[in-house]
């Protein structure tokens, strides 16, 4: 009985779970293979593999097919499950120079810089942030205008 419960429970985990959700452009292995470098060019790696998911930053020598599977999980921050990048250089001419893929080594960890841009005139003495909003509104909190209490017609 209690085997049955446990394969239960455990078929109920499954149920819960979000299906994998395909991101990206994922370009077939196969397809990879078949790009020769110092043969094809531009338009040939666009007509077999299609359009690139980023190209490089400062030119378009570059080109970078991106993709992959990621799940979320109840209550589980969601998780990249399998990653693929497939990088291809083009030399000045448009002809491929290099194809290569990428993996967890050639990625880059960059860390977050933790400051604030200071802003002038925001810093307040003790006295100014005790008493400065004295005399800013009026007791009733209505509008002076003709509009009445709110500041606008209607409202």
């Amino acid at each position: 009985m209690a085997a049955v419960l446990g394969l239960l429970a455990l078929g109920a985990c499954s149920i819960f779970e979000a299906p994998p959700e395909l991101r990206g452009n994922r370009v077939d292995p196969d397809q990879v293979k078949q790009i020769t470098p110092g043969v094809q060019t531009r338009q040939d790696v666009t007509a077999l593999l299609g359009t690139p998911s980023a190209t490089g930053t400062f030119d378009q020598d570059h080109w970078y097919y991106i993709s992959a599977t990621s799940r979320t999980r109840p209550g589980r921050v969601p998780g990249v499950e399998n990653q693929r990048v497939v990088a291809i250089a083009f030399d000045q001419a448009g002809v491929v120079r290099e194809v290569r893929e990428l993996g967890e080594n050639d990625a880059r960890n960059i860390p977050v810089v933790e400051r604030q841009t200071p802003v002038p005139g925001t810093d307040r003495t003790l006295l100014q942030a005790l008493f400065g909003n004295i005399g800013r509104f009026n007791g009733a909190g209505a509008a002076s205008g003709p509009e009445g209490p709110g500041g606008g017609p209607g409202r």
